[in-house]
């Protein structure tokens, strides 16, 4: 049943098991374990991030292809669901056409990339990607009348889904249940679906291709598959799931503005997360998003707490700075790097093979 769930692509090493199943678990009682209202924004950015970074890992880690418009698609989403439920009000059905015109809006632009653009080089593609995102992020700022500008959209969800929203008197383990709890669950639930949907994507003869076409294009080529036509399959695909991370994204902010989904930034941390958990693997999008987003978080925290331990030493002190939080992040980064040179969950395969 386990494998058939994961779509027979299990995790082949003890150790990753152990991990997976403590994000998992760790997700999916954030709320209980880890109280505070902190703890499950990050919980839930987690889930946002593993949807955007999974889906990323479709383009770059198993068709070979570089592109950085991706966080574009994520922006299309967020602003979907913000755009809709702020001039349709907050239903249910403004919630839904919002999703569905955001979906289409993604489907042709992503449709219309590929096939202008997949013909060509790698670079050139990438650059042609980035000049679109560019040119969508101008065009989100300056369309305030619909988008708000830099300011961004701040909107309502249905009743069912605010914090407002209680469905008991009395707290559950210390937990409220109201309909913040809900819209967490709902984008665990959003999350651990599309998660399963992507590893049945690249476990499929259509992944199968796809793995053919980055290792060799020429090969699948000769063999007698589409090489653009699969290529721009993939993009579309990796934009739909992009699309629906931004709605999540939305959901749970119940804001969206320029910074918050089409910064170049997120796209820069989408990169590193790939990397850290490993390309081509899908589950290294859990494993790295976990990993990158705690550090991201937590990180300034715990040097504040190192640079008070060590007061007595000024020069030791001034290094653990929270101020300095960057430096440490971009040190813990370069230290996977060197040692997880095909990213955690590459090296935990390979170790279990030894």
């Amino acid at each position: 049943m386990l494998k058939r769930l994961l779509s027979h692509d299990m995790p082949r090493s003890t150790w990753l098991a152990w991990m997976l199943a403590a994000v998992l678990l760790g997700l999916a009682f954030a709320p209980f374990l880890f109280p505070g209202v902190k703890a499950l924004s990050v919980a839930a950015k987690i889930l946002v991030f593993i949807v955007l970074v999974a889906s990323f890992d479709l383009l770059l880690g198993y068709t070979g292809i570089v592109s950085f418009a991706h966080t574009m698609f994520f922006g299309i989403g967020a602003y979907g669901v913000a755009m809709s439920s702020n001039h349709w009000g907050a239903t249910w059905t403004s919630l839904g056409l919002g999703i569905a015109i955001a979906l289409m809006l993604t489907l042709v632009l992503a449709l219309l990339i590929g096939l202008f653009s997949l013909r060509v080089r790698a670079i050139f593609f990438a650059m042609i990607t980035l000049a679109v995102a560019a040119a969508f992020q101008t065009l989100a700022s300056q369309l305030s009348e619909w988008t708000g500008g830099e300011d961004g959209l701040s909107f309502k969800l249905p009743a069912l889904l605010l914090p407002s929203t209680e469905f008991s008197d009395t707290p559950f383990w210390g937990v409220n249940l109201d309909g913040r709890l809900l819209c967490y669950y709902l984008l665990f639930a959003a999350a651990l679906l599309q998660f399963l949907m992507l590893l049945r994507i690249v476990n499929s003869p259509f992944g199968r291709v796809l793995q053919a076409i980055r290792e060799n294009e020429f090969r699948a080529e000769a063999i007698g598959y589409r090489v653009v036509v699969y290529r721009t399959l993939s993009s579309v695909l990796s934009a739909l799931f992009a699309c629906m991370a931004g709605v999540m994204l939305a959901l749970w902010l119940r804001y969206n503005g320029p910074d918050t989904s089409l910064s170049f930034e997120i796209m820069m941390d989408v990169l590193l997360i790939v990397v850290i958990g490993g390309m081509g693997t899908i589950y290294g999008s859990a494993i790295g998003a976990v990993l990158f987003l705690w550090a991201q978080s937590y990180l300034q925290d715990l040097l504040r707490w190192a640079s008070e331990a060590v007061s007595a030493w000024p020069v030791l002190a001034a290094l653990l700075s929270p101020d300095r939080w960057l430096l440490w992040l971009g040190l813990l980064f370069v230290l996977s790097v060197y040692y997880f040179p095909t990213g955690i969950v590459g090296r935990l395969r390979v170790k279990a093979l030894r």
